[in-house]
């Protein structure tokens, strides 16, 4: 993150990377209904809610609830009542609640949490949101394994998830127990990862997963949530669609002829392995007997399985995944560099990378959709396409039959734990490569086993046994690395790999946002090809580059994507054309921009519990010209999350630009306050100090940010360059040598570095800089003149 903000696209970036995207998606939550079976009947009950009745429009699917699917699927009714997604939220019952609400206690950082029953409910006291000891009633529980959650109601309709979970496991396995999802974190009331906080908050953050239709309903007026649902838990409907229409269409006499018979009344059809085989080919792998055409069920799966912000929750947005979301890509923080997760991200993202994704394969070649269990146990489900009598074998896997090295999974999907105890498999589905291990730091699934050795060792067991080794799918590994770490050489292997038509569309469109950080010819002519890519993923990345180009090529470039297929797309490419560019559109490209900015709007006020949405309305207002909207968007973030310090960077710096220094210091001083360890919130208050020529001051403020914050070496370079004018050059120097030991490839930092040097004659030194600053930018004429100019120097 880089503070203060110096424009409204930097202030967006600070918001998106500092909001609940990269908050984690915290370990949160992970749960009958009206038996009605006359179809009919059904469709007169459609639209009650457990919380309320939902009133839909007469011209839209309702939804009916899933035990109106009985009569008809009875086999896949009762696979998804022995699933996990039937049991996904519950009411907190004698049947449903696997915790030890007996008088348990569990004590942490000095708050003791009792666990008891009184009246026939559910009851835990501990600390609420005042901080103080209190009872508060388990209403409803999450999840059934290995771990279960409780939400509490709180005011304004809001339900907030327990930090304390129940371990679901078998003693035998250490669980039976409750645990702290935070053990290494001290959580105190006001936190946003406390239970009573906002980032624990159930409406925003877990309802949609866990049930049927839900609709947050917040009232930003009120500042409450009215949420509801058609069925507490996964239902049917909640992959189908809202069945209404398919009721009449099995109800009516001439109903499979009607118009709607393709989808059988549904808004899609789960049809992509309708009459597809996987006959064996010569190499022992089946191979798809048609090309896979469309993605619709695997985007159905992934609304929920994938780590992603939602800006919808139109029903009719079903198999449509960027219509109402927008997936994470292959982020450092999120995965390593190799593709593999890290931090919890689901499914998704995992498996549009890997082979088997580009092979044709779908969730449910491998899952019962509806029991969620695999079709078969352990390498059986690997059997279905890799001929075991090459594969289950000795001579490939390596290990004894029967153990776990010897299983698929162990090797090609290693586990990673989340939430203390749900060991989770990577969908990647890789080649285990132990020497990146050796280059990248990477983790490989031989040392997840074998930990009492080292990737070396690995590394060459894995050389004995397969002495010219495949380098497997994810061949981006290297070139992620170099531009995560922006050493030299990572434009042109970022490149490579956003123009690689065989590539995941997901590694494109990692590689092109990673190519937003090394702007040049090159990589403006990349993005502009990348618009015409099918995969709209690729297509939106392609657009975050482009938005940083003038205003005329904007409008050249992205005026046709207003009517993209995809709603993010649009939204995006509005978004991008918002401020100068929108200035010059008429007629139907005025329209289409309006429509297409609207939805962004709209997209934004989806999430307006959220301080991360006012933040980014307040940079479009801002770029629109309408400072008042962009203030008032800021305050209401602030209000919302004070410790979202991205707002009130931003508003600081919207009231520096209408001159008022002397207001922007307040509101610093007013979030530090609030937040006493923030680097950036102190870095901005020293650079408003400066300008206010307060320099002692100001100096107090750039040390404790550069102290707070470390890891950010631009709080190092501006103090350093502060200290270089306060004639403190040697502390300077030492303080720029200190800050590339931590990021060795920092323009900023080796251009200021070699400025010191040649001030104080270290030419030599300034020279070896100089010479790797021409290879961090081969392209840059005043660098190769500085490089001339030193080597006859020290010559």
């Amino acid at each position: 993150m880089m503070a203060p903000p110096s424009s409204p696209a930097e202030i967006a970036r600070i918001a998106l990377r500092m909001g609940a995207e990269l908050r984690r998606v915290r370990p949160m939550l992970r749960g009958a209904i009206l038996a009605v079976c006359p179809f009919m009947a059904a469709l007169a009950a459609a639209g009650d809610s457990a919380e309320g009745p939902s009133q839909p429009k007469a011209d839209k699917a309702q939804f009916v609830g899933s035990q109106t699917c009985l009569s008809c699927h009875a086999k896949e009714f009762s696979d998804w009542k022995g699933s996990q997604h039937h049991a996904a939220m519950q009411e907190a019952t004698d049947q449903t609640v696997l915790g030890d609400f007996n008088g348990a206690t569990f004590s942490k950082d000095g708050v003791e949490s009792t666990f008891f029953k009184k009246d026939g409910k559910f009851w835990v006291r501990t600390d609420g949101p005042d901080g103080t000891l209190a009872d508060f009633e388990i209403r409803y529980t999450f999840g059934i394994a290995p771990l279960q959650q409780y939400l509490i109601a709180l005011p304004g309709g809001r339900y907030q998830a327990l930090g304390i979970a129940w371990d679901a496991r078998p003693k035998k396995d250490g669980g039976q127990r409750w645990y702290h999802l935070y053990p290494d974190q001290v959580l105190k009331a006001g936190d946003p990862l406390h239970w009573t906080g906002i980032d624990q908050n159930w409406n925003y953050q877990c309802a949609w997963c866990h049930s049927t239709n839900l609709q947050k309903n917040y009232d930003a007026g009120g500042k409450k949530f009215q949420t509801t649902w058609s069925e507490i838990s996964v239902g049917c409907e909640a992959c189908h669609g809202p069945a209404s229409g398919h009721i009449a269409w099995a109800t009516k006499a001439n109903g499979r002829a009607s118009t709607a018979r393709q989808a059988k009344g549904f808004a899609l059809s789960l049809d992509e392995r309708r009459n597809v085989t996987w006959p064996m080919g010569p190499q022992g792998q089946a191979i798809r007997s048609g090309p896979r055409t469309s993605s619709k069920e695997i985007e159905v799966c992934a609304a929920c399985h994938a780590r992603r912000q939602q800006f919808s929750s139109d029903p009719d947005a079903t198999g449509r995944l960027l219509d109402a979301f927008r997936p994470s890509l292959l982020e450092p923080g999120l995965y390593h560099t190799d593709g593999q997760q890290r931090d919890e991200v689901f499914n998704y993202g995992s498996f549009i990378q890997s082979k088997m994704h580009a092979a044709g394969v779908t969730c449910s070649d491998c899952h019962n959709p509806h029991s969620g269990k695999l079709h078969k146990d352990g390498n059986a489900v690997c059997a279905q396409c890799h001929a075991p009598e090459k594969f289950d074998t000795a001579d490939h896997h390596h290990h004894p039959a029967g153990t776990a090295g010897a299983q698929c999974a162990s090797c090609h999907m290693p586990t990673t734990t989340y939430m203390g105890v749900d060991a989770r498999h990577d969908h990647s589905m890789r080649i285990p490569r132990p020497d990146r291990s050796i280059m990248l730091g990477t983790p490989n699934a031989c040392n997840k086993c074998h930990t009492d050795q080292s990737a070396a060792w690995a590394r060459d067991a894995v050389k004995t046994w397969y002495p010219s080794p495949k380098a497997g799918m994810q061949d981006f590994a290297e070139a992620f690395d170099l531009g995560d770490r922006r050493a030299p050489g990572a434009q042109a292997a970022l490149l490579k790999i956003a123009n690689e038509a065989s590539g995941s569309g997901i590694a494109r469109a990692s590689a092109l946002d990673r190519l937003s950080n090394f702007p040049s010819p090159d990589v403006l002519q990349t993005a502009t090809n990348s618009l015409a890519i099918e995969d709209p993923l690729v297509r939106a990345a392609a657009i975050s580059i482009l938005a940083g180009a003038d205003a005329p090529t904007r409008s050249t470039l992205l005026v046709p994507l207003l009517r993209d297929g995809s709603r993010l797309v649009r939204m995006e490419a509005a978004r991008a054309l918002a401020g100068e560019p929108e200035s010059g559109l008429q007629g139907d490209d005025r329209a289409a921009f309006d429509k297409a900015l609207a939805e962004y709007v709209d997209g934004q006020l989806f999430n307006a519990e959220r301080p991360e949405s006012h933040a980014n309305l307040a940079n479009l207002y801002r770029e629109q010209g309408k400072l008042d909207a962009a203030r008032t968007s800021l305050q209401t973030a602030i209000r919302l999350d004070p410790s979202f310090v991205a707002a009130s960077i931003a508003l600081a710096d919207l009231e520096r630009t209408a001159g008022n220094e002397a207001a922007a210091e307040a509101i610093l001083r007013e979030a530090l306050k609030a937040n006493p360890k923030s680097g950036p919130v102190a870095h901005a208050l020293g650079l408003s100090l400066i300008r206010q020529t307060r320099a002692a001051e100001a100096m107090e403020y750039l040390t404790e940010a550069a102290d707070n914050a470390p890891q950010d070496t631009r709080f190092t370079y501006v103090l350093a360059v502060a200290l270089h004018d306060t004639g403190k050059v040697a502390e300077a120097i030492s303080l720029l040598k200190n800050a590339l030991a931590r990021q060795p490839y920092d323009r900023d930092v080796l251009m200021a570095l070699v400025s010191y040097e040649i001030e104080t004659g270290q030419f030599a030194s300034a020279l070896e800089r100089a010479e790797l600053l021409d290879r961090l930018e081969p392209n840059n004429s005043q660098i190769a003149q500085l490089l001339q100019s030193l080597r006859q120097r020290v010559r």
